[in-house]
């Protein structure tokens, strides 16, 4: 259900103003300015007006910092106890200058945003209800009030009389969340506002067309979000959890991630647990993205267990699983996945610790991070020399295999340039004396290589005496 965040304090005397000006708008006649917006279906102009920056308010419900708004846990509270407040519209246009995935940054776009108002001035408007309340422009208010102050103007577009939160959700979706828009929504906004409008029951279709996307890559984002959630549940320590903006800069290995887990997922559902904790452990430390790629579902009993201290080892699990109030027990997840599990677990909730400063685990989780990264990097390392070296042994077997293609395919030509008369006989000869060159020089360095014989190297072999 969309929350009603009611009626700000200000809203009469908004009210009062936006009407006036309105009015005068239509009684001066001649061209006006309006602005075209997805209402309901359908579509309105909406007539534009001038409003003070000062007399106006943050949207609490805009998807552009909702991820954001974790930064202070007890100001992201008060947005939602008291969205009106002076603490509460400070905090959010706080948030609206600062960096997505480092609120304590400001973020480069807004400061660009905000050049491009001083050099050019408000190119396009924003759009307010008519209480005042911001469903498009909050950021361009931030920068214009630090710019001017309370009464620096701002053109906004006034949304018809009817207008309710539920409106204000979908106007805002509409607007902000296409890509034809300057300031894009950060990756972890999209996901909570494709999960608010799944919850409300919209079909996955639908969404998809209102982010200007396709369904498969709204389910993609539907499962990486889905991962995210648990994430932050596995991650809780003393009350504490890993905030949803430590993941905004995990886009590409997450989705990486999903196209990973479906592959695995064909053939084995244990193997595609294993890659997915495993991968979701070095993610969390840290790792980059082709650090990542060569983490495999046998990574942690392969090179993770050797090089992990006594201390960080994951006992196993057990293989079965009691259900409360029933008395029985059925089968868990294998002893593999559960082990692989415990580790991410233990990755979490060291993260938490690391970002959080929470208490309680603090003492004994601490100086984990460092100890898994490291036990982590040698690992990757291993299983990136050795993902090398089997890359180097299929080379030269990879190089027959296209060049057998390539030959097949000479064969159908051929075919068909018999069906055309139309064949080059001296180019043909030409390009069989070039084969027949490096054919003799495969034939050569397989008898300096190949120890054991076999019958395809006993064939090259035979080639290479007839051309003696």
């Amino acid at each position: 259900m969309i929350k009603d965040y009611g009626r700000p304090p200000r809203s009469n005397e908004n009210r009062d103003l936006i009407e006036r000006r309105l009015k005068e708008v239509v009684e001066a006649g001649g061209s006006r300015e309006t602005q075209t917006v997805d209402w309901r279906g359908s579509q309105v102009h909406l007539d534009v007006i001038q409003m003070p920056a000062g007399d106006l308010y943050y949207n609490p419900a805009t998807h552009r910092i909702r991820a954001q708004r974790s930064h202070d846990p007890q100001l992201d509270q008060l947005v939602d106890e008291d969205p009106w407040s002076s603490a509460s519209q400070e905090y959010l246009g706080y948030l609206l200058q600062a960096l997505p995935a480092d609120p304590s940054r400001t973020d480069p776009a807004f400061t660009e945003l905000s050049e491009s108002l001083r050099d050019y001035e408000q190119t396009e408007p924003g759009l307010i209800t008519r209480d005042g309340v911001l469903v498009n422009g909050n950021t361009r208010r931030a920068a214009l009030l630090k710019m001017g102050g309370p009464q620096q103007p701002i053109r906004v577009a006034v949304l018809p009389e009817s207008c309710d939160w539920t409106d204000i959700r979908d106007v805002e979706l509409s607007l902000q969340l296409r890509r034809e828009h300057r300031r894009d929504y950060s990756y972890i906004n999209r996901l909570l506002a494709i999960d608010e409008l799944v919850s409300q029951g919209i079909p996955i279709a639908k969404i998809a067309a209102i982010f200007r996307s396709t369904v498969p890559a709204c389910k993609q984002d539907q499962w990486v979000f889905a991962c995210i959630k648990s994430m932050i549940e596995r991650s809780e320590v003393s009350g504490h959890r890993i905030p949803l903006i430590a993941f905004e800069d995990h886009q590409e290995k997450l989705k990486e991630l999903h196209r990973r887990y479906q592959k695995d997922l064909a053939t084995s559902g244990d193997r595609a647990e294993l890659t997915k904790e495993s991968r979701l452990a070095a993610i969390m430390l840290g790792f980059s993205k082709t650090d990542v790629r060569f983490i495999e579902s046998d990574f942690q009993s392969r090179y993770l267990n050797s090089a992990l201290p006594a201390d960080l080892k994951p006992e196993p699990a057990p293989s079965k699983v009691a259900i409360p109030g029933l008395g029985v027990s059925v089968k868990g997840a294998s002893d593999d996945v559960a082990t692989a599990k415990e580790l991410t677990d233990t990755v979490l909730k060291a993260r938490t610790v690391e970002i959080t400063h929470a208490s309680g685990y603090a003492v004994e989780l601490a100086e984990k991070p460092a100890e898994l990264k490291e036990a982590m990097d040698k690992a990757i390392k291993l299983a990136g020399r050795n993902a090398q070296l089997q890359k180097r042994k299929q080379a030269a077997p990879d190089r027959l295999n296209s060049a057998t293609a390539e030959i097949d395919q000479c064969v159908t030509e051929l075919a068909m340039s018999r069906a055309t008369r139309a064949f080059d006989e001296e180019t043909f000869n030409d390009a069989l004396m070039g084969f027949r060159r490096s054919l003799r020089k495969l034939a050569v360095e397989v008898a300096r290589t190949v120890e054991d014989e076999s019958e395809g190297t006993a064939w090259l072999r035979q080639l290479l005496e007839l051309e003696s």
